[in-house]
């Protein structure tokens, strides 16, 4: 954790475009004493942790909580089996979410998603959340272009204008940002 925080824990584009890294003052042990909070989704709906038992861990696993209604019902669910892999994620979705000209959202059909797959490599990142029955999030590669699906939605952001205009010209779909 010292590591990414050295790395890029100041750089915000790169990790709070979306959710929010914590800031190192900004850390704490959760309320049931079970771990160590550093990430909130963006609407405080769920928080990222390392479960306390495990801080001596080289690169322990992380876990992601809901903020439910009923409280009692709350639990750490795996998320990634290793923090170095989390960081590698919240690096690559914050990319997705940041400037608005290079990145766009798309509610896929059957479709887009066939179509995705056809237009795009599969990147080698494990599935996850970790022991999801959803379809896990996954993430792909295409020309000059990162994507990712998760079942929901598929995100894309494009190392240009272009590039992201041709990702929406290859899987058709209601783009969000798309004013062309």
């Amino acid at each position: 954790m010292r590591e990414a925080y050295l790395l890029f824990g100041r750089r915000g584009d790169l990790t709070s475009n979306h959710d929010v890294l914590l800031s190192p003052a900004e850390l704490y042990v959760d309320d049931a004493k079970e771990a160590l909070v550093f990430r909130h989704e963006n609407q405080g709906t769920a928080s990222w942790g390392i479960l306390l038992d495990s801080l001596q861990d080289d690169d322990p696993a992380v876990f992601i909580r809901p903020d439910l209604a009923d409280k009692s019902a709350e639990r750490w669910e795996a998320w990634l089996e290793r923090l170095s892999l989390c960081f590698v994620e919240i690096v690559l979705s914050e990319s997705l979410q940041a400037d608005h000209e290079l990145c766009d959202f798309l509610d896929p059909d059957d479709d887009s998603i066939e179509l995705l797959e056809e237009n795009a490599v599969r990147l080698p990142f494990p599935a996850y959340p970790m022991g999801e029955e959803e379809q896990p999030i996954r993430w792909f590669l295409g020309r000059d272009a990162l994507l990712r699906e998760d079942g929901m939605a598929a995100l894309a952001r494009g190392r240009t204008a272009e590039d992201l205009d041709r990702v929406r010209d290859l899987i058709p779909g209601d783009w969000l940002n798309d004013q062309r």
